[in-house]
């Protein structure tokens, strides 16, 4: 019986240094960040989560994830456009939930119908599907795009509800859709690769009976090594309920990042990227 014990809390431990929600992205998936470096602690909330995003075995991106306001403080990505099927399966995160559940993302139907999971369990830490039903006005809107992946699977993994806030229609369709698909395919011309960091910034409105919260603003950053000498940066902002972009340099979205979380100075990127 000991012995059968010692094998359960052995593999506990190896299970929890695979997971997905772990300790810090520096150690476990450091590679979607310029120089390896996350955003500093200026925009971590009460209750955070840093989540690998891992699908079909494979880490494609990274999130910080709010567990209080069920919504993303942000998504890493690397940007790498190419045409494809958008996909329409929608998954959530089970290791927020602890550590003994898969560390793959999965669909709300495979943990009820398979892992013994409840809705009110799993609805503890993060957004579910029905959170996001019969909305008006909003959308939900990808901070890491399908659109900015090079494969299906890629494309699929941008699909999990810890991906996804609380957008206004319009201009999620409008002038930010504009922005990922015309404005990012303008600035990384030339880039080798780019690093791009995609946020939402806590507002003072709910959705799902005060389950979600509502961004203020969406924004969105990237560094672009154009070569091992030349690197180049930009950024972009909008508030959550008009249809407008305002294109900003690095440095100015920092500015206006720290002036909106009201804390310590914002830093998105290690000191490598220009900020003007």
């Amino acid at each position: 019986m000991l012995l059968l014990l010692l094998l359960q809390v052995s593999a506990s431990c190896l299970w929890l240094g695979r997971s997905e929600v772990v300790t810090s992205f520096e150690s476990s998936c450091p590679q979607f960040f310029f120089r390896e470096t996350p955003p500093n602690e200026a925009l971590e909330p009460e209750s955070p989560a840093w989540i690998c995003q891992r699908y079909k075995n494979q880490y494609y991106f990274a999130t910080l994830y709010d567990t209080n306001r069920r919504i993303p403080v942000y998504s890493a990505y690397l940007y790498q456009p190419a045409p494809g099927t958008r996909p329409k399966t929608w998954m959530v995160e089970p290791q927020l939930m602890g550590p003994t559940y898969p560390k793959t993302m999965e669909r709300e139907w495979t943990l009820l119908n398979y892992f013994n999971v409840s809705l009110e369990q799993l609805s503890k830490s993060q957004a579910i599907l029905h959170d996001y039903k019969n909305l008006t006005g909003l959308n939900r809107g990808h901070l890491n795009p399908n659109g900015h992946h090079p494969d299906f699977s890629s494309r699929t993994a941008t699909f999990t509800l810890t991906n996804i806030v609380p957008q206004d229609e319009k201009l999620n369709s409008g002038a930010w859709k504009n922005y990922e698909q015309q404005t990012m395919i303008r600035r990384t011309q030339g880039c080798n690769t780019t690093y791009v960091v995609v946020g939402a910034v806590p507002g003072n409105n709910y959705i799902a009976k005060g389950r979600v919260n509502k961004p203020s603003h969406i924004w969105s950053s990237a560094c672009c090594e154009v070569d091992t000498k030349h690197r180049k940066a930009w950024a972009a902002i909008a508030e959550n309920d008009k249809n407008e972009v305002q294109l900003l340099t690095l440095g100015e979205l920092e500015n206006m990042l720290t002036q909106l979380y009201g804390r310590d100075r914002v830093s998105l990127f290690d000191r490598g990227c220009p900020r003007k």
